[in-house]
């Protein structure tokens, strides 16, 4: 019979090995690191979605009705022009006024070219912006996708009132970017952005009936 007390006789006993303090410290603070980094990127994206929204909500005045805007522009409303809409936001430097409508499609297509220059044609959107886009003056707050954002059916150009002749260019009175978005077919929305000094103040917004 095999004696199992003398089994490993001489064989050294084999130790545990056991993990360095400074190992299992550094993976506690790298597990510390992470969470802190999600945390801090959890917050970034809060923060940075209230200040998304404020910028949205900020600074907009009450009163800049269509009608007001557009003397301000010298942006003149066909009396065909619907659901008309306008926005003027105060900035540190510089203001900017918001105007917009709809016309039938051929209507819009002899407005837009009695805007611009003879021989002039509106350019489409090669470079589209992505559909998050928001410039400090959104048209967002109007309830409006950004023109520059669309692709199919935009045409655009920039004005300046300088020896603009042409029969509704004539009454410009600011810089604008001008752009025209055909929705639908049939329908054009016309877009009006302007830079205006920070010496315009629209009426008071009226208390309504």
């Amino acid at each position: 019979m095999n004696n199992s007390s003398k089994d490993g006789v001489g064989e050294r006993p084999t130790r545990r090995r056991r993990v360095p303090i400074v190992a299992v410290v550094a993976l506690v603070f790298l597990a510390c690191v992470a969470a802190a980094i999600g945390v801090v990127s959890h917050v970034s994206d809060k923060v940075s979605s209230d200040l998304s929204k404020q910028e949205m909500t900020c600074c907009w005045e009450d009163g800049a009705t269509p009608v007001w805007m557009s003397g301000q522009m010298g942006i003149r409303i066909p009396d065909a022009a619907a659901d008309r809409r306008a926005g003027y936001k105060v900035g540190q430097r510089y203001d900017t006024g918001l105007l917009s409508f709809v016309l039938p499609s051929e209507q819009a297509g002899v407005y837009t070219g009695r805007l611009v220059r003879e021989g002039t044609e509106m350019t489409g959107n090669s470079l589209p912006e992505k559909k998050d886009y928001r410039p400090a003056a959104a048209f967002a707050h109007l309830g409006l996708t950004e023109p520059e954002t669309f692709v199919r059916g935009l045409r655009k150009t920039s004005l300046c009132p300088d020896e603009l002749e042409t029969p509704e260019g004539k009454y410009l009175q600011r810089c604008i970017d001008l752009f025209a978005h055909e929705f639908k077919p049939g329908a054009t929305r016309i877009y009006v952005r302007s830079t205006i000094e920070p010496s315009m103040t629209p009426p008071p917004a009226s208390a309504g009936p």
